[in-house]
């Protein structure tokens, strides 16, 4: 069975990864998170259009400034889209430190792979 080798790093005995390929690997980080935070965006859109009632327009707003941390432009009005909005908030808090967490893991990787090249003398 193939492994999935997006988040697959070099161990410490190998050497450190050439820049180029470091750079592939943070797009592909970025390119993860863009992915998580489109699927998240439309997921609120759709809440906010099925509790709420707000057109897309509306929808695309609220859940955009959930996702950023600023909260929501419209209050909720009924039971359904207060539950949702309070849910749809505690997952973009969510969101936000997995998407950090996964954009960090290479550069901290790198950071930690340099240094522990330099200090067991294998390093430039």
């Amino acid at each position: 069975m193939k492994q999935l080798r997006l988040f697959h790093y070099e161990r410490r005995h190998q050497p450190l990864l050439a820049k180029q390929h470091f750079y592939r690997r943070l797009w592909r980080h970025l390119a993860v998170v863009l992915g998580l935070l489109i699927f998240s965006l439309f997921g609120g859109m759709c809440g906010y259009v099925y509790f709420e009632s707000l057109s897309w327009t509306d929808a695309f707003l609220n859940a955009a400034m959930l996702l950023g941390g600023m909260g929501p432009v419209n209050n909720p009005m009924t039971e359904g889209g207060k539950i949702f909005a309070g849910l749809y908030a505690l997952y973009a808090g969510i969101v936000f430190l997995v998407g950090a967490g996964i954009i960090a893991a290479p550069v901290a990787h790198r950071l930690l792979h340099r240094f522990h090249l330099e200090v067991s003398g294998q390093g430039k």
